[in-house]
């Protein structure tokens, strides 16, 4: 079963012409369209920084957006809002998907395999190479540590100056409460990326009313649900002062004696466990704080 779940060859760009990869993106773009913007009020506040990041930032600098985890919909549907190029596979993001759910038979892992090819030039006399992507869904193993071999290809697409979104709760929560703490994996590609990414929180409330985990008899419905109101906080980029940070997170390491767990040394610093656990602690609180802070901008919109 493990091997039949794998299906790398559908992740080839000449499977079958391509023809299901595009069927896919234009199936998924127009599935989110329909549920945000046809059968669903969808209002979202600075869409317009959103929207610049994912089309015109650097050349080579990645954006890394993060954001509450509500439903099961959360992604592709919080794409789905008018204006956003949701269809365009060329602009579309990376997310980390959790394996179990999302690769759990062959059919969901066929799907989620399926890629594009994109060409691109290489340097000197090696001419043209061709370089096959999945469906910009990277398996994540939950409980598997922030230093699994998916989270390394998390890094490469940040190398490649790609857009990642992660859900930094690590699982979703449909109680309308506060953000609650959030993993360290996302803080640890911050910090491990060659390029500092562009962190772009975004929070959004009402699609948990659209996929419903307790719907009848503890279950979700076999349909998204509509007319209901779904909100969404773009928030500003959020800076990080890095060699800062490292030089207080050595400081205060000293003063932490918990039990290791046989964590690399985090390059280019060479930061010890110790000193990754108090970095990524600090990241992750910031942004936890900014998007709770959106969490409740949005929420007295709502019920302004």
């Amino acid at each position: 079963m493990a091997a039949k779940r794998k299906m790398e060859w559908a992740a080839s760009g000449a499977h079958l012409r391509g023809v299901p990869r595009r069927a896919v993106f234009a199936a998924v773009g127009a599935f989110a369209k329909a549920v945000a913007s046809l059968l669903n009020t969808t209002t979202v506040h600075n869409a317009d920084t959103l929207l610049r990041l994912v089309r015109h930032r650097p050349p080579g600098v990645p954006l890394l957006t993060v954001s509450n985890h509500m439903s099961t919909l959360d992604d592709p549907v919080m794409w789905g809002f008018k204006g956003f190029p949701s269809t365009d596979a060329s602009l579309a993001r990376w997310v980390l998907a959790a394996e179990d759910i999302c690769f759990k038979n062959a059919v969901l892992s066929y799907i989620f395999r399926l890629g594009y090819t994109r060409i691109e030039q290489s340097c000197g006399c090696r001419g043209l190479r061709t370089v096959e992507y999945r469906w910009k869904c990277i398996p994540i193993t939950r409980g598997g540590g922030i230093y699994q071999e998916h989270m390394n290809e998390a890094l490469e697409r940040l190398s490649d100056g790609e857009w990642l979104h992660t859900f930094p709760e690590g699982k979703v929560s449909q109680e309308d409460g506060p953000i609650r703490r959030l993993k360290w994996g996302t803080a640890s590609l911050i910090v491990r990326a060659p390029v500092t990414p562009i962190v772009l929180p975004i929070v959004h409330h009402g699609l948990q009313e659209v996929m419903p985990e307790n719907y009848f008899r503890g279950r979700r419905p076999p349909l998204p649900l509509c007319n209901k109101r779904i909100n969404i906080v773009v928030g500003e980029p959020i800076e990080f002062n890095l060699p800062k940070m490292r030089e207080m997170a050595i400081t205060t390491s000293r003063d932490f004696s918990l039990p290791t767990l046989g964590w690399p040394s985090a390059s280019p610093c060479g930061l010890d466990e110790a000193a990754q656990r108090s970095l990524y602690n600090a990241i992750s609180d910031r942004i936890q704080a900014v998007m709770e802070s959106l969490r409740i901008f949005g929420k007295k919109n709502l019920t302004s």
